[in-house]
């Protein structure tokens, strides 16, 4: 493989800033079809994003033999079929997050994928942006001491009520759960990157609002593999005032904190006042994990983010709101 030709299936609004055009940006590497199955929003998204091909049947994509690469980047309720229909065509693909509806699903797609000695990746991008290698770099070189524990709290005031056309994402049977399914796959992928495998989850998820099927309020405690403890709460229905994005990281000499989405920068305690690092969001988040897609594809390079990284994440999810309720 000299370049990296990419197809996308399902180039909704996920693709328009934050991934499609890093496709095109990167060096030896080239969007050169995308799907959706309405064919008029597919031609549209092609038009404006200078792809050559568009495609309404998802299979045409896959078997295009221009394509040597595919992004599923659809809800996660259809992330493993068209996965391994990509890995039955023999080509290599890159899974939107959570990887996969359940984690049942992921296993299936790791398995699949090793007996065809088909990689995959997951869009856990925030292994490889400036401000979160950032916090990893002060873990690294013990300026909070050893790690004790992490807390993280997320807080965003609820959905207007609708009786019809509800986002996909507090939708269960379509997204796994709901916004703490979608958001806090993001913050536990991300400790298990800097702490390794989650391995003791408890978690109580509830409906207080009942606007969506999906939990609207979430409390979780767990214990890294490596003895790091974990505490957090995601609350979907808080008042306008209490919105909260926050991670406190808690060491034997001083801690961390800082934001998942609001790119504000990150804080190191060791006295009184905090010592402040930039965290800048790119122009496309995806771009430097894409990056390293296509270094992985050309040259063997290792990828930080796997289906394998990806599934644990997935696991701990799983963990959470099982006991809410059952796909």
């Amino acid at each position: 493989m000299e370049k990296v030709r990419w197809g996308i299936i399902g180039c909704g609004d996920v693709t328009e800033q934050k991934s499609g055009p890093a496709f095109q940006k990167t060096a030896h590497s080239e969007l050169v079809a995308v799907m959706r199955r309405n064919a008029d929003k597919a031609a549209d998204y092609a038009k404006r994003h200078h792809v050559p091909r568009w495609y309404s049947d998802a299979k045409l994509l896959v078997d295009d033999p221009e394509v040597n690469a595919v992004y599923v980047a659809t809800p996660p309720s259809t992330h493993a079929f068209y996965s391994r229909m990509a890995v039955l065509a023999g080509k290599p693909v890159y899974i939107e997050k959570p990887m996969c509806r359940t984690w049942e699903e992921c296993v299936e797609i790791n398995q699949l994928a090793e007996e065809k000695n088909i990689p995959i990746f997951v869009a856990y991008y925030r292994r490889y942006l400036p401000g979160f290698l950032k916090v990893k770099e002060l873990i690294g070189k013990g300026e909070i001491g050893d790690v004790r524990m992490v807390n993280v709290r997320l807080l965003k005031r609820p959905l207007e009520k609708k009786e019809q056309n509800l986002p996909w994402r507090v939708l269960p049977e379509i997204a796994g759960g709901g916004h703490f399914y979608d958001l806090a796959s993001h913050q536990f992928d991300f400790l298990d990157f800097l702490f390794g495998p989650i391995d003791v989850v408890h978690g109580v998820a509830d409906n207080q609002m009942n606007i969506y099927p999906a939990e609207d309020v979430v409390t979780v405690s767990w214990k890294h593999r490596s003895g790091v403890l974990g505490s957090g709460f995601w609350c979907f229905n808080s008042g306008r005032m209490n919105d909260s994005d926050a991670i406190e990281i808690i060491g034997s000499k001083g801690r961390i904190e800082f934001s998942t989405f609001d790119f504000t920068p990150v804080k190191l305690y060791r006295d009184t006042e905090p010592i402040l690092f930039p965290f800048p969001k790119p122009e496309h988040v995806s771009e430097y994990l894409i990056g390293a897609i296509v270094a992985s594809l050309l040259r063997g390079e290792k990828v930080e983010s796997t289906g394998q990284t990806a599934a644990r994440t997935n696991w701990v999810l799983e963990q959470v709101v099982t006991n809410y309720y059952k796909i």
